[in-house]
């Protein structure tokens, strides 16, 4: 072969990597893609009723996190819901044991806790209820879908729960649910477990189901409307030595309970 036609088939090479990574790749998006819409609670078993998705689904990624997580990387993550102009359901979940989520491991228990309120923005937050948009909260379900580097998907996590059962009997409820924007505060569940996960976990997204009634304009019981609002949460999951997948780093998280390696930039190898 000539030096020219080994030059030239130097060249070739990389662009045929390329040729053949990009759909396998693409392929992978796809089937994330399908098993979500396969987990139970999904936008088309809403019964008619209006949705709200207000995170997208997540993937894991082969970037310098093992699992793209924000909760993993800060012990604590606020998402919200627009259900309507300037009316918001927050949903706040943190890590209660471990704290320090580097340390959340397939095997040990892991705690979290979470709340649920809403804020009517056209409003001043002292506002008397009448003057705010009322929001019902009447159920809260949350489902898991496992990451595996065996390619296996389970779903070993299940909560399902009246508000109004996990609440003091004089909070202010109704048929349509829990009052969330009172002056007592909205739902407050301080501590839930994830046990056990099959050995290669690497990562587990919660899917929060939250159904609730709407009052369209303040103070008028004809104006409310039933929404479903879904929220996605994924967590990273180490190994029982607390060493993150990507990093191939051990030792102790900062007293943010970041692990090791997050949020760095990846320099030369």
């Amino acid at each position: 072969m000539s030096k020219t036609s080994r030059r030239r088939a130097r060249a070739i090479a990389p662009a045929l990597a390329v040729a053949v990574v990009l759909p396998a790749t693409l392929t992978g998006c796809t089937q994330v893609a399908d098993l979500f819409a396969a987990l139970p609670g999904q936008a088309g078993g809403a019964g008619g009723q209006s949705v709200v998705v207000a995170t997208p689904e997540p993937a894991a990624s082969a970037s310098s996190k093992p699992f793209d997580s924000q909760f993993t990387y800060d012990g604590s993550v606020s998402l919200t819901s627009e259900v309507a102009d300037g009316l918001e359901v927050r949903l706040d979940v943190w890590a209660v044991n471990p704290k320090r989520t580097m340390e959340w491991s397939s095997t040990d228990e892991k705690q979290f806790g979470f709340a649920i309120n809403v804020v009517d923005n056209r409003v001043d937050e002292k506002a008397v209820l009448t003057q705010k948009r009322r929001v019902y909260l009447s159920s809260v379900s949350i489902s898991s879908q496992t990451a595996q580097t065996s390619g296996q998907v389970s779903n070993p996590f299940q909560f399902s729960a009246d508000p109004r059962t996990l609440v003091p009997s004089d909070t202010l409820r109704s048929d349509r649910g829990l009052l969330l924007n009172s002056f007592q505060g909205g739902l407050l569940v301080p501590t839930t477990s994830i046990r056990q996960l099959p050995n290669d976990t690497y990562g587990i997204t919660l899917e929060f189901a939250l159904n609730v009634a709407v009052e369209g304009t303040a103070n008028t019981d004809s104006s409310f409307s039933q929404q479903t609002v879904y929220q996605y949460l994924p967590i990273a999951i180490f190994t029982d030595q607390g060493q993150g997948a990507s990093s191939g780093t051990t030792g102790t998280s900062s007293s943010t309970g970041r692990a090791p390696g997050w949020g760095q930039s990846t320099g030369s190898n």
